[in-house]
């Protein structure tokens, strides 16, 4: 063998007495056959075989694995994020001539892929009442294929009745999808509630760092496993393996992580309650909409909370936020930072419009004390206002 050779050809070497505890990244495009006919029969692999690296390296897969035992499903795929994740099952279920109904809680870029993407194939949208639980059945027509639900809503918190629901649809022929980012499976497992799609944007609490992109759908169905698989396969998605790892490092931590934001959300959004008298959103709250099915239905709370701010104050939102020092800006939630996001929400179901500016809080792993420190000398440059307000 000459050295050009031995370049690109990496020699082998024992393995043997090497055992970590990291799972190792595995990446790959192209896949190694050692014959022609194994070559020519990799279509006979199936779903769970290798045949090129768009669809899985052994990095992936143990990824699926872990999240599919969580969630107590048959299979897990992964895509690119939350969002690829929801339109997947979207794409993969619904044709022309279909309908779809969506909360008006639903995470806004949904409401924006049907409206924006799904309406010009002919796809009707139908926005419904989150918590209509079994009158969903009177919204169904003989067009409805897919029921989805957001529970709790990401910005308003409000919590679905995923049983009533899923029995509701099932018996009108649909299929139901669970955007189950909120809660994880540690708090609440949606396929056991009658849920067919579970989904998660890993880039929130599973990945826990801030510095990902990744979104998973498990079920309890192989056949929808496989057509969710023909559809990523057609349309050439795949994840990398990198960040697969970082999140299977991120679910060693998950427990301890969630536990702690999640102690520390609820004591925040009791004494914001308590302090201020403005509505807190936060399922674990007496007379929060949906308190009772969340007792029911979920284990515990997970660090996401929001704050209802009336509109005397909007004047003074900007100047307030600039204040924090602890909390950082931004709109996303489950990392290892806390954060705080000032939303509009636009809805369309007259019992659920909220006035105001919502502020969403997401609780990382400060010292508490400095959360609440923070927390209060917002509320401080707030209350000139909202004293008026009151």
């Amino acid at each position: 063998m000459r050295d050009l050779t031995r370049c690109v050809i990496h020699p082998t070497v024992p393995t043997e007495g090497f055992d970590s505890l990291a799972v190792p990244v595995a990446r790959a495009s192209t896949i190694l056959f050692d014959t022609v006919q194994s070559y020519a029969a990799r279509s006979q692999r199936g779903l769970d075989g290798y045949s090129y690296g768009l669809h899985g390296t052994p990095t992936t897969k143990v990824l699926e694995a872990q999240l599919n035992a969580l969630d107590g499903g048959v299979a897990t795929v992964l895509l690119p994020s939350g969002q690829a994740a929801i339109t997947n099952i979207f794409q993969t279920l619904l044709r022309p001539g279909n309908s779809v109904l969506i909360p008006d809680t639903a995470y806004p870029p949904v409401r924006g892929f049907c409206e924006g993407f799904l309406s010009d194939f002919g796809i009707e949208t139908r926005i419904y009442d989150p918590m209509i639980g079994a009158g969903i059945a009177a919204l169904m027509d003989d067009t409805t294929r897919l029921v989805w639900t957001e529970s709790p809503g990401s910005t308003t918190m409000e919590v679905q009745d995923l049983p009533a629901i899923t029995r509701a649809a099932h018996a009108k022929g649909a299929l139901v999808g669970c955007d189950n980012t909120w809660a994880t499976p540690l708090l609440m497992k949606p396929l056991a509630l009658g849920v067919d799609f579970s989904v998660q944007a890993l880039s929130k609490w599973a990945g826990g760092h801030s510095d990902l992109l990744l979104g998973s759908i498990t079920v309890a169905d192989p056949d929808l496993r496989r057509r969710l698989r023909d559809t990523m396969r057609m349309q050439g998605i795949g994840v990398s393996p990198d960040d697969a790892a970082l999140v299977l490092r991120g679910l060693e931590t998950l427990g301890v992580r969630l536990a702690q934001s999640g102690r520390v959300g609820l004591d925040l959004a009791r004494s914001i309650a308590k302090h201020t008298g403005l509505r807190v959103l936060h399922p674990a709250l007496p007379g929060a909409v949906g308190h009772e099915v969340w007792k029911r239905d979920f284990t515990g709370a997970s660090g996401l909370f929001g704050v209802v701010l009336p509109t005397e104050v909007e004047p003074r939102i900007d100047v307030a936020l600039d204040r924090l020092r602890t909390f950082r800006i931004g709109s996303s939630f489950g990392g290892t930072r806390s954060l705080v996001a000032p939303m509009k929400v636009a809805r369309e179901v007259p019992e659920r419009v909220m006035q105001g500016t919502i502020l969403r809080f997401s609780i990382g792993l400060e010292d508490p004390d400095d959360l609440a420190e923070d927390i209060a000398r917002l509320f401080d440059a707030l209350a000139p206002a909202a004293a008026v307000a009151s």
